[in-house]
């Protein structure tokens, strides 16, 4: 079974923006910070929140942002817009509040660039990548067969392989002759052809959406889920003024997460009752980091 922890580091990599979030989310929260981020129009807009206006120094806290993203070095994502403000009360719309109005809405905003890894980090990633892939796969123990048993086996797998070989050539020789024999001079019929094929081939991009579309909601809810009983688990044992804020930090994770899963999912009204309750427990881990 694949660690979790990898398999979020490479869903990241891929571009989920969810997955990037958790990853944020975990090391800011060490700072005192939260984020929150929404993928539009080509840029990563990129929401930090904390308590207070210290905890949000910009130049600080942009670096400690680029070296993250560009650690986790996502696809298809190379600009950031990182705005910050105070901590509020959860909105769902919170980009186009920031948009309409940023002048009472932010302390600052900064776009930035993320610089691609040289082909060599690239390479050495990808490899550690196939590794991880690798031993994710928990393969049985094989039992030792007898010699004497070996050989009949081997015996059996030429005479299969001899027959798979024989069917294939067969099978090529028959689409060869099959294919001189229905070549046809006849400009209109091979026309007919050519526009009764182009519906399949154009049903074909449809389908892969509508399949994308259901992973990115699974994924989504399965996300909340699983950083809502992480910060379940974390409030139970959390002390000091830090521990809460991390716990606040997931628990706002989640409930962003459980409010974007789309209307189309069989478990919608679930998610949208969720949503209100983990941002409930947010803001009450938030009250118990300022009572510390």
């Amino acid at each position: 079974m694949a660690n979790p922890i990898d398999d979020i580091a490479r869903q990241a990599r891929e571009g989920s923006v969810a997955s990037i979030i958790q990853i944020l989310n975990d090391e800011l929260a060490q700072v005192g910070v939260r984020a929150r981020a929404v993928f539009a129009d080509g840029v990563l807009q990129l929401l930090c929140e904390a308590a207070t206006p210290q905890l949000l120094e910009e130049s600080s806290l942009v670096d400690r942002v680029r070296e993250i993203l560009e650690r986790i070095s996502p696809h298809n994502i190379r600009r950031v817009n990182i705005n910050s403000r105070l901590v509020r009360e959860h909105q769902l719309l919170w980009l186009e509040e920031i948009s309409r109005d940023p002048e009472n809405q932010l302390l600052w905003s900064q776009e930035i660039k993320l610089r691609k890894p040289n082909l060599f980090k690239r390479l050495a990633l990808s490899n550690h990548h196939e590794r991880q892939a690798v031993a994710g796969k928990r393969a049985l123990p094989r039992m030792a067969i007898p010699r004497s048993m070996q050989q009949p086996r081997q015996f059996q797998r030429g005479i299969v392989g001899g027959i798979s070989l024989s069917v294939l050539l067969l099978a090529a020789a028959a689409a060869i002759y099959k294919g001189l024999n229905s070549q046809v001079p006849n400009s209109t019929q091979a026309s007919t052809q050519a526009v009764a094929s182009a519906p399949p081939s154009e049903a074909k991009p449809a389908l892969k959406i509508s399949k994308e579309t259901v992973n990115s909601a699974v994924d989504s809810f399965a996300q909340a889920v699983r950083v809502a009983e992480q910060a379940a688990t974390e409030g139970k044992t959390a002390q000091s003024r830090q521990d809460w804020l991390v716990v606040a930090a997931k628990w706002q994770q989640a409930s962003d997460l459980m409010a974007a899963v789309p209307s189309k999912h069989p478990r919608y009204t679930t998610a949208q009752n969720r949503t209100a309750l983990y941002r409930e427990n947010s803001d009450k881990a938030q009250q118990e980091s300022q009572n510390k």
